[in-house]
């Protein structure tokens, strides 16, 4: 009997400690949202490029219907190595390091103005599929929401430009 005392008595400790453990983070609080309330990212979409290896470009509505401006500062895509913010005027394009949004107010990323520049495309990123786009703000604040994949020949079909403006 006594064998079995010392054998149950470290289970038993085990067993409180994993409890506790559980207990702590069944009361450690939600996960934080993704986003500010009041920020929402729509028909969002990746072109991929009509020429493998070169890069493609995502375009998406960003509103924000929330109390207080915001600024992007960063972009990621999900099977992509590198992600820029760029601005088309006239016949040149530039990065964008940080992009002010108004409360009340939106962007549209579209061709040939204000869209992602998307570099280093993952070979298994095809048309039909998904993948996620992910916006940083300044002040650390993240919004996720999918994009769907179209190939060059697809987006032209819409009917908008995908040349050089992008």
């Amino acid at each position: 009997m006594a064998k079995f005392r010392l054998i149950a008595l470290p289970l038993l400790i085990t067993l409180a400690a994993c409890q506790q453990q559980d207990a702590r983070q069944d009361a450690a609080p939600t996960a934080a949202p993704e986003a500010k309330p009041g920020l929402a990212l729509s028909e969002g979409r990746l072109v991929l490029p009509a020429v493998k290896g070169n890069p493609g470009a995502a375009y998406f509505k960003l509103d924000n219907t929330g109390s207080g401006a915001v600024s992007v500062a960063a972009v990621a895509i999900e099977g992509v190595g590198k992600a820029e913010i760029h601005q088309t005027m006239a016949d040149s394009m530039a990065p964008v390091d940080r992009l002010d949004v108004d409360a009340g107010s939106g962007l549209e990323f579209k061709p040939g103005e204000l869209h992602v520049m998307a570099f280093d495309l993952d070979p298994k990123l095809a048309a039909g599929g998904t993948a996620e786009i992910t916006l940083t703000f300044a002040d650390g604040d993240k919004l996720s929401a999918p994009l769907k994949i179209e190939s060059a020949a697809e987006a032209n079909m819409g009917g908008m430009d995908h040349g050089s403006g992008h």
